[in-house]
């Protein structure tokens, strides 16, 4: 019954005044078409008037009949208005050209300032993302465990330079029930999964096949996620994996072997700067300890 209101559509200011600029413009180049036709049928009035009719036969001012000197004020009068048209009254002048130009330059500075707003939340939503994920990784109580020599040595052909019984039972008391994080190379060195503990293992292999229950992740950021459930997962090896880890980590449990050894692995300087030493266990050798050593925990200041 009752019908809806017809929105009219709303032009803004630009493009009225296009509008009204090319309306404007037709009707000048009309008029300038009607003028090129009435000079062109009076030109041909005025040449029959004289030469066929025979109006004005005896005005020759110059030696020229008068209709040439018609014709020749009119064709001025044309190409003026013709000049008017194209030249002096231009579609758009430079003054109205500068503001478009203007105009066009603010509302691409607009588009960029908007762009740039989205790039800087977008950087931000990545940055605490990242910081995020570093706080939780930092926060997981990653515990790195490992025998190095005085000259930080670990290992030489994928294979431990001493064997030290009570280390060995150290680090499976300490590992036990938990997952424990290592390099490809460094599992590879086992004859098999070591038991009560879940292993993942580091590799940049596709496919790399592993017995069941063994955990294969691509980066060490990947390995930490998988062990989130646990309260203190261990790395335990190689020598790049305790590089990466101890950006990470917030405890060592070191087993610092009293001799340097010749050795293709190695563990990173500690730095005293970041780690502070909460407990020290010396031990002499004996029948079964070729070397003296020390248990040393180290934990993040």
């Amino acid at each position: 019954m009752f019908g809806k209101k017809k929105t009219k559509p709303q032009i803004d200011k630009d493009q009225l005044e296009l509008i009204e600029n090319a309306q404007k413009r037709i009707k000048q180049k009309k008029r300038l078409y009607v003028h090129f036709v009435i000079f062109l049928i009076g030109a041909i009035f005025l040449i029959v008037a004289n030469t066929v009719l025979g109006i004005g036969k005896n005005i020759t001012p110059l030696g020229k009949e008068w209709f040439l000197y018609a014709i020749l004020i009119w064709l001025f009068l044309f190409i003026y208005h013709l000049f008017n048209v194209f030249i002096t009254h231009k579609f758009m002048g430079k003054a109205w050209e500068k503001e478009q130009l203007e105009k066009l330059v603010s509302k691409q500075q607009d588009r960029i300032n908007k762009l740039k707003e989205g790039l800087l939340k977008e950087e931000t939503l990545i940055a605490k993302s990242e910081a995020f994920k570093d706080t939780n990784i930092k926060n997981s109580n990653l515990t790195i465990i490992v025998a190095a020599a005085e000259n930080n040595a670990i290992g030489k052909g994928n294979k431990l330079i001493w064997h030290l019984s009570d280390d060995l039972k150290r680090f499976k008391v300490l590992t036990s029930g938990h997952h424990i994080i290592m390099g490809r190379k460094t599992f590879e060195s086992f004859p098999k999964p070591l038991p009560n503990r879940i292993h993942i293992v580091i590799t940049r292999q596709k496919n790399y096949e592993v017995p069941t229950g063994v955990i294969v992740v691509n980066n060490l950021q990947d390995a930490i996620d998988a062990a989130k459930s646990d309260s203190q997962p261990f790395i335990i090896g190689g020598g790049e994996i305790y590089k990466q880890a101890l950006t990470f980590a917030s405890k060592i449990e070191l087993t610092r072997v009293h001799h340097s050894f010749e050795a293709d692995t190695f563990f990173p300087e500690i730095d005293n700067t970041i780690w502070k030493e909460t407990a020290n266990t010396f031990h002499t050798k004996d029948a079964e300890h070729d070397y003296e050593f020390s248990f040393i925990t180290y934990e993040r200041k």
